[in-house]
């Protein structure tokens, strides 16, 4: 048996009848017709990507956009938000291929839960494919797991509003080719939930939602909204029938909140402030400069351009009529230890708390136990639905979002962000993109921080630790040894990709030429080995 698939389309992954399902010929049609249509578009947003990131090495750095300050001076607000969509104070996020994580985060209370084929969502073949399979009985409400032991899962009369997260414009699909190339995973993830579900989630009284991740210019946004306006045509949608949340989670797009927001006006509800990835952008991008961040654990919203960014966000989207949502909360339960699990408890009080007090409409967090502590918080100091009517006063400028956190460097620091690096992309490597690690839910987002961190201190001179010495590639270098051998005298060590994970977090963190993203080097790997499907230890 094989794939049935149009003239021009390749599917380079073995047969099964559950994925010839999702992968009907009429679906990869509506695949290979956006790509066709909207794939040079993606090329081009790409060069463009990298033609900014040359301006900005060669001192041009970010700031507001002279030529929209019309737009953002002038009155007007995106479309209506939906009536499920009014109400967000509570969501939480995790893997799309995860069965029975996702039967657990539509059950645990949460007002939205946010499926994932991005950053928390390894992408194998099996979890991009199982994704969508988990998905479609979700959205029909017959979504069940039975787990080894026999323990039943089955969702609740309530469940959470389901809001998918697709990968980013920079990623491909490796296992499907049109016209001999490989299609961009964004259009596959989106693509497949809105031919498969769309006309079902409005028969159910819903409608097909979508987080838009790591969006970097308006012009990036305006293609998005290209793309969602020619499937509805496709599926018989009517215009705008598609909602999305843009996560601020790039510096670039920082500055250009307003812009995005009306490239999308017809179909935006809101926005959010992806905080572990924007400070991953503003290493990135800011990276030949002297803009150099303490240790990650130093930089919280509190840090003066962090919080910029928070406030604007809040500003300019109730401004214009939609949601402004607050960020990860990355602590989790600490099993057998009461007081260090109190500890984390207090710090998720306090981060909802400053969100909920500063403005936002909701937040975000990472595990089921956590959502009745934010809930707490926002149903205490949010009684209404949201909070869009209410519109800070600040003036947030350039240099306010561009101000470096201030902190010490310190080789507690530099160590964690090794094991963290080779940790978290050892575990990717393996199908598992939502790793707990040191009491903490990492995903991509955090790995990638750890590694352009270590990366920018060994190309800077003046990246001196506390104790005074300099972060040297020798120094990082026998980092990393030290924790292969301490894992090798670990468990953990019996499964895991290390060897892959360690070459390429040495490459990432020791070679001279930067690398965007950790997971285009990640995927592949992940290509050209198979990884079979993995349960959630949660």
């Amino acid at each position: 048996m094989s794939y049935i698939c149009p003239p021009g389309v390749t599917v380079h992954a073995p047969y099964t009848p559950s994925h010839a399902a999702i992968l009907s010929c009429e679906a990869l049609q509506l695949l290979a017709t956006l790509t066709r249509a909207h794939g040079p578009a993606i090329s081009h947003l790409l060069a463009e990507r990298q033609e900014r990131q040359t301006q900005i090495d060669a001192g041009a750095l970010p700031d507001f956009l002279p030529e929209t300050q019309a737009l953002r001076q002038a009155k007007w607000h995106a479309a209506p938000i939906p009536p499920d969509l009014l109400d967000r104070r509570v969501e939480i996020t995790g893997p799309s291929s995860d069965r029975k994580m996702v039967i657990n985060a539509l059950n645990s209370g949460a007002s939205a839960f946010m499926a994932d084929f991005e950053d928390a969502n390894s992408p194998t073949w099996e979890n991009s494919v199982q994704g969508q399979i988990n998905l479609i009985d979700a959205v029909r409400r017959d979504i069940t797991y039975t787990s080894p032991d026999g323990k039943p899962y089955r969702l609740c009369d309530q469940p959470a509003v389901l809001i998918v997260r697709p990968r980013g414009w920079h990623l491909v699909e490796g296992h499907i080719e049109v016209d001999g190339l490989p299609m961009p995973a964004a259009l596959v993830d989106a693509g497949l939930y809105l031919f498969h579900n769309a006309h079902e989630l409005i028969t159910r009284g819903s409608g097909p939602y979508l987080y838009l991740p790591k969006l970097e210019s308006h012009q990036e946004a305006r293609v998005w909204d290209q793309v969602l306006s020619h499937a509805e045509a496709l599926l018989g949608l009517t215009t705008g029938t598609v909602k999305v949340t843009v996560l601020v989670e790039t510096l670039l797009a920082a500055f250009e909140i307003d812009e995005i927001i009306y490239a999308l006006r017809d179909r935006i509800v809101g926005m959010n402030c992806g905080r572990w990835d924007y400070l991953f952008s503003y290493i990135k991008k800011l990276r030949h400069h002297a803009f150099l961040l303490p240790d990650r654990a130093q930089v919280t919203m509190t840090s003066p351009c962090m919080r910029a960014y928070s406030l604007l966000t809040i500003e300019t989207c109730h401004r214009r009529g939609i949601l402004a949502i607050g960020g990860m909360a990355a602590q989790i339960p600490v099993k057998g230890d009461p007081v260090a699990n109190e500890r984390a408890l207090a710090l998720v009080r306090s981060d909802k708390e400053r969100e909920a007090s500063d403005g936002h409409d909701g937040t975000w967090v990472a595990h089921p136990a956590l959502v009745s502590v934010a809930r707490e918080v926002f149903d205490r100091l949010m009684p209404a639905s949201n909070q869009v009517s209410r519109i800070p006063d600040i003036d947030v400028t350039a240099q306010d979002l561009l101000q470096a956190p201030k902190g010490t460097i310190t080789e507690r620091g530099v160590r964690n962000n090794v094991s963290v690096a080779v940790r978290y992309t050892a575990a990717w490597l393996d199908g598992r993109g939502a790793v707990p690690l040191y009491n903490l839910m990492e995903d991509a987002a955090t790995a990638e921080i750890a590694r352009a961190q270590l990366w920018q201190w060994i190309h800077h001179p003046q990246a001196m630790m506390d104790n005074g010495r300099r972060v040297t590639k020798e120094f990082v270098q026998a980092c990393l040894e030290e924790e292969m051998a301490d894992l090798a005298q670990s468990a953990d060590h019996a499964q895991g990709r290390w060897a892959d994970a360690k070459e390429l977090i040495m490459r990432l963190t020791l070679g001279e030429q930067w690398e965007d993203f950790l997971t285009i080097g990640g995927y592949e790997k992940l290509v050209s080995t198979p990884v079979a499907p993995q349960e959630s230890a949660s």
